[in-house]
């Protein structure tokens, strides 16, 4: 492909909206532009690569045993309500009627039309286990899409779904997907980290994220650099370690602590530190509110909170609802005369004489003790931090990073084929439940995640496997008729031996083109200057900045060989 017939509108500034690298340089290097919040088109370079990884994942879903299949975007409401969930999403889920008024929704996941396809053509143990994939648009209706593609409305997405007849079948499907996406990654040039984390929505007993560490990441990860255990923050075990302490409890002692209503502001106008103080959260869950207690200098895991409770929808209470329940404003909650459920944290049941709101404005409660108040049940309900050892080990403290999810699996176990009566008979002619398996890999999300690996000051740094071209070839001065007729006979030379290459034969100044090339990342970009008069052309990895000068005669093969090396960077 000529560049001067390339559509290819790079960017010489920064969109002043863009927030993180990977936005600023796909939106620069014109691989996409946007069409609303959280929509974008793909421009011919930003879909080569789109592709690339397209293909990296089918090819390694195929060579694990899955089958490719393309299932609908728009799905009836009945499905939905099948499973219980056409609530659950919220408002996430696009929904729209047709003429005749009946709802559909855009396919924010696709469980449902996958279970029951198979529930309908699946009745035998001899045709399971199957492992059944697609590569599709995905919509959700984000309330702040953010980051680019990080966070959007549109996205494409890999999602593979097993069905099996008992547990240990899931176990064996679930390794295999787990060795596809270790696979997969690893040929898209990315490091990530594979991490414990919370089912969610989803529902299922267990499942792993793939995620890929970096400071603009959403979620949090807890790993030990001793066991290799990792966990997402949100799945993260804080050890229930009891503690002794010799100190005598004290009477309850009103203090008056005027506008005084954070930790932070408690602990300056009390003197006191803050993991003396207990942090008494009320939270709407579902239809019924409750109290959640944590140690001063903790937060409130929402995600522990909300599984332990069972509930769908679980939030802070407002302003309003608190003074209601407590009878203060916000910020003086305690729970000494509390009328709605208090659940606690693992660690306050070790606390004496610590500090809580007297739900009376203006006013806090020092040496408050368990015996002051009733709590319905203890549990790990905080986020752990890096103070804390880690649970499986229990021999080194954690560290915490930030990073980003590109892949998620999940063993569903019965929770979608119980709903769907999505049965098999076994050879003793009884009907079973299918096991199911669910597996999404965020396709966009994954070419994001790998610019915010690999990037420089000059633009993106694409591992060859996934680039939108393999090589640039860069004729310095066009209007030179020796440059110009080297520079493509070598861009004929590298197609002929299947070289994905491109040739920048505008008549630009040689900086505009050189800038141009390491904005869009591409690996190799050889150099046809002055040295044609001796011979000797210049060809420059854009990952290791290495430059090696070879005689035009050997240039092909060179050019050849270098790509062959780069690729062995990347086999699984």
């Amino acid at each position: 492909m000529k560049v001067s017939e390339l559509f290819m509108p790079t960017m010489k500034e920064t969109p002043s909206d863009a927030e993180i690298e990977s936005h600023k340089l796909m939106l620069r290097s014109g691989f996409m532009r946007q069409l609303s919040s959280g929509i974008y088109v793909y421009l011919p370079l930003g879909y080569r690569v789109l592709r690339k990884i397209e293909n990296i994942v089918r090819e390694e879903m195929d060579r694990s045993g899955a089958q490719e299949v393309h299932m609908s975007a728009l799905m009836p409401r009945e499905l939905w309500e099948e499973s219980g969930r056409w609530a659950v999403f919220g408002p996430e889920m696009f929904r729209i009627k047709d003429r005749n008024e009946r709802e559909y929704c855009l396919g924010p996941t696709h469980e449902e039309a996958f279970t029951y396809i198979v529930r309908n053509e699946i009745t035998s143990y001899r045709d399971l286990p199957k492992i059944l994939y697609q590569i599709q648009t995905k919509f959700r209706d984000e309330r702040r899409p953010r980051f680019g593609v990080m966070r959007c409305r549109e996205f494409t997405m890999k999602d593979a779904y097993s069905f099996d007849i008992d547990e240990k079948g899931l176990d064996i499907s679930y390794r295999k997907m787990y060795d596809a996406y270790v696979r997969i990654f690893k040929r898209c040039g990315l490091d990530v980290k594979i991490v414990e984390a919370d089912t969610g929505a989803m529902g299922g007993a267990s499942s792993h994220e793939f995620m890929v560490p970096s400071s603009v990441g959403e979620a949090e990860i807890a790993y030990c650099k001793a066991c290799g255990y990792a966990a997402n923050l949100e799945k993260a075990e804080c050890l229930d370690e009891p503690f002794e302490t010799a100190e005598k409890m004290e009477q309850i002692q009103e203090v008056f602590t005027p506008d005084v209503r954070t930790i932070e502001e408690l602990v300056s106008f009390l003197g006191i530190e803050a993991k003396r103080f207990v942090k008494t959260m009320i939270y709407r869950a579902d239809d019924r509110f409750v109290a959640v207690l944590v140690r001063g200098d903790r937060e409130v895991n929402e995600t522990k909170l909300k599984n332990l409770l069972k509930v769908t929808e679980l939030e802070l209470a407002g302003a309003e609802d608190v003074e209601r329940i407590t009878g203060a404003k916000v910020g003086f909650a305690g729970p000494v005369g509390l009328s709605i459920d208090v659940y606690a944290d693992n660690e306050v049941k070790y606390l004496k004489n610590f500090v809580v709101g007297a739900n009376k404005t203006n006013y806090h409660l020092k040496n408050v003790n368990l015996n002051d108040f009733e709590v319905k049940q203890f549990a790990d309900l905080r986020n752990i931090t890096p103070d804390d050892l880690c649970p499986k080990c229990r021999s080194q403290k954690v560290t915490i990073e930030r990073g980003i999810e590109v892949g998620h699996i999940f063993k569903l176990g019965t929770k979608y084929t119980e709903a769907f009566n999505c049965v098999y008979t076994d050879e003793k002619g009884e009907k079973k439940l299918m096991i199911m398996g669910c597996y999404g890999i965020g396709i966009n999300r994954t070419a994001a995640a790998i610019i915010e690996q690999m990037h420089d000051e000059d633009g993106i740094i694409w591992p060859i496997t996934v680039a939108p071209y393999e090589v640039i070839v860069v004729p310095v001065n066009v209007k030179d008729q020796q440059q110009s007729s080297v520079a493509f006979e070598i861009y004929k030379a590298l197609q002929q031996e299947g070289v994905e290459v491109l040739i920048d034969d505008r008549d630009e100044r040689a900086g505009v083109k050189f800038k141009d090339a390491d904005l869009i990342g591409i690996p190799f970009k050889v150099t046809v200057g002055k040295k044609v008069t001796e011979g000797k052309i210049e060809v420059r990895n854009r990952r290791t900045k290495e430059v090696v000068e070879i005689d035009m005669e050997n240039a092909v093969e060179a050019i050849v060989n270098l790509i062959k090396k780069e690729k062995a960077q990347y086999e699984v």
